[in-house]
């Protein structure tokens, strides 16, 4: 009976050995299988994205190619961001009615309910835990739609994407490069057009749209909540200037330097007015259960974000150039990279820190343009300001070859017709109302005034861009926003095309004079002295003290230097000594005083800075050919 009981004992542990060896080996084969499965996944997945890379690559390559050739036969009438669109919008029709890659969606379970939408989900499957993480929201009507293009879903890039990777290049290259001479003659005009004219272009635009919203409601074709906050973010992002085709006829055709300095220093600043003024705006937020509703105390709040954020970027944006005190001289690869580096950060230390990362990257590249690039080794210099116009050019076209693609690709279109035509006359009456009334006031203390052909153009100027489509896409997920992305989309396309396009004409309409030499005309004008005492006048004391303080302090202790600074304009040389004390001298403005030679400072292009035997070159006009007197010509 023991044997018996024993055979059965061991009878009975092999079959039990069976089983666990065959579910072993079963889960063995399941779990080889879905590595398998995953590894197939992730190559196509792989190839899709090298696909979908190479597509904007090609589109790049072609509008390059374009370029040249419009700029061989001078064709002026399409710039290359408006080629760019264009070839984005071909590519748009392509995928979308012409190629599908269908999503797999043959294991998705719909049967999943749980009480919140969590951001990450743990899978329990047969003791083995999945993480999912959330990708976007799907209506109840999408479910049966699910299986859709999965090409397009690829190349919706992430918002971030933009404003961490081709946004930065893009504001740092306007700083960098910026013509700080006529720059600062017009700086109270540009202040002017940039900070008030942006809130009266956005509480315009905000009210009329506002209005519009509300005949909407009326007439039953609004399809979802549109409150006043919207139409005040919606009056913010397309606030923002770009008029980078009109600027880039402007420079080819040589037109007015003020002209040129009021639309550049307008857009650069107004980016930034138009960026904070948004998260304001969304920050807007009164207490008790109508989150909408007009409230004192919630506005000034608002406002003192405003000044908060704005202030707070600034002063992030000035400090990190200053501390960008290279002594790499001798590595000049070491040294470019390091100054690369410390500039792209500037835009996500803030942004950590809760500040506008756009504010404080422009103000980081004015700074280091006025004090980093004179410690940087020649080479560098060249090889800085090459590598980040080679950043902003790529990013740019990149942005508007991507908006034609857009409004193909993106799947949340909303389109109203009525919304449309009401966002095209705010627009349009939002920047006549910053323009107009603000250079009527800009007239009454300025010596030489804004003449109405210059007003006109600066109207027509107005367009909107890569700012305006990066703030428009960074939130779509409510019918309110996916409204004004739409909107905003045929905005853009319309400005750079017609108010882009027809920038040569609108100048021969307004006869506004091209190819004029503003070197030659300063140096006829300085001679006479006229020049000096027109820029006196014109630039404002807190900069003439600013000035004086730079000069005295700053400069000496920023620019590689323990004692002595020469600064040579020509034949006139302005020593600084450690004390801070500064004298003048040269042939052509002997006994000239300390006011005059910041007026000089303002208004000759090139300098050189001659500061313990090492020739250095103050960029204060890149573009300028050195100064030279017609009376007494430059000593090298």
């Amino acid at each position: 009976c023991l044997m018996l009981h024993s055979r059965f004992l061991g009878y009975l542990c092999a079959i039990l050995f069976g089983i666990i060896l065959f579910n072993y080996r079963a889960l063995s084969e399941d779990s080889a299988m879905e590595n398998i499965v995953t590894e197939k996944k992730a190559e196509e997945s792989h190839r899709q994205d090298s696909a979908d890379l190479l597509i904007f690559i090609l589109l790049l390559t072609l509008t390059i190619l374009t370029i040249w050739l419009f700029k061989h036969r001078r064709f002026r009438f399409l710039h290359e961001t408006g080629l760019a669109m264009i070839y984005g919008l071909l590519v748009g029709v392509v995928l979308r009615y012409g190629i599908h890659v269908p999503r797999d969606v043959s294991n998705v379970n719909l049967n999943c309910h749980v009480n919140a939408s969590p951001a990450t989900l743990l899978v329990d499957v047969r003791g083995k835990f999945y993480e999912y993480t959330l990708k976007r929201v799907i209506s109840a009507n999408e479910v049966d739609d699910l299986q859709d293009n999965e090409m397009l879903r690829k190349v919706t890039f992430d918002p971030e994407v933009f404003f961490n990777i081709l946004l930065p290049p893009i504001i740092f290259h306007a700083g960098y490069s910026l013509k700080r001479r006529h720059f600062f003659r017009n700086m109270g005009s540009i202040l002017a057009y940039a900070f008030l004219g942006t809130v009266i272009s956005c509480f315009i635009i905000g009210l009329l749209m506002y209005g519009c919203v509300m005949l909407m409601k009326q007439v039953g074709q609004l399809g979802g909540d549109f409150f006043f906050t919207d139409c005040l973010f919606f009056g913010a992002i397309v606030s923002a200037t770009d008029p980078v085709t009109v600027l880039a006829i402007f420079n080819e055709l040589q037109v007015d330097a003020d002209l040129y300095a009021l639309l550049f220093g307008e857009s650069v600043l107004n980016d930034a007015v138009a960026v904070v003024l948004s998260s304001s705006i969304v920050a807007y937020q009164p207490e008790g259960d109508n989150s909408h509703t007009f409230e004192v105390m919630a506005m000034l709040k608002s406002f003192g974000i405003f000044l908060g954020v704005f202030s707070g970027s600034f002063a992030l944006g000035v400090a990190t150039g200053i501390v960008t005190f290279t002594k790499l001289r001798d590595f000049q690869l070491l040294e470019t990279a390091l100054f690369f580096l410390m500039s792209w950060s500037t835009f996500l230390l803030a942004e950590a820190c809760g500040f506008t990362g756009v504010v404080a990257v422009l103000f980081c590249g004015i700074t280091q343009a006025h004090y980093t690039f004179n410690n940087l080794s020649p080479e560098s210099q060249d090889r800085t300001k090459q590598l980040f116009e080679l950043l902003n050019f790529l990013a740019e076209n990149f942005i508007f070859s991507y908006m034609g693609l857009t409004l193909f690709t993106f799947q949340n279109h909303v389109f109203n017709p009525m919304f449309i035509v009401g966002a095209f006359l705010a627009v349009f009456l939002g920047r006549a109302a910053n323009i107009y009334p603000l250079s009527l006031l800009l007239n009454l203390g300025r010596r030489n005034k804004i003449r109405s052909n210059f007003q006109h153009m600066m109207m027509f100027a107005g367009l909107r861009g890569a700012m305006t489509f990066a703030l428009s896409i960074r939130d779509t997920a409510t019918y309110a926003r996916q409204m004004m992305f739409s909107t905003t989309l045929l905005v853009v396309f319309f400005t750079v095309w017609i108010c882009g396009g027809g920038t040569t004409q609108m100048l021969s309409c307004q006869h506004i004079r091209v190819g004029v030499d503003s070197d030659q005309d300063n140096s006829m004008s300085i001679a006479e002295g006229s020049e000096r005492r027109s820029t006196k006048q014109e630039s404002a004391w807190l900069f003439r003290i600013w000035y004086n303080f730079d000069h005295n302090y700053l400069k000496p202790i920023l620019t590689h230097s323990d004692g002595d600074i020469n600064l040579t304009y020509g034949d006139i040389t302005v020593s600084t000594d450690a004390t801070g004390a500064h004298t003048s001298g040269g042939p052509a403005f002997a006994g000239a005083t300390s006011s005059e030679d910041l007026d000089r400072e303002l208004t000759y292009g090139d300098h050189e800075l001659v500061m313990r035997g090492t020739r250095l070159v103050l960029p204060m006009d890149d573009s300028e050919p050195p100064f030279t007197d017609p009376h007494n010509r430059l000593r090298m």
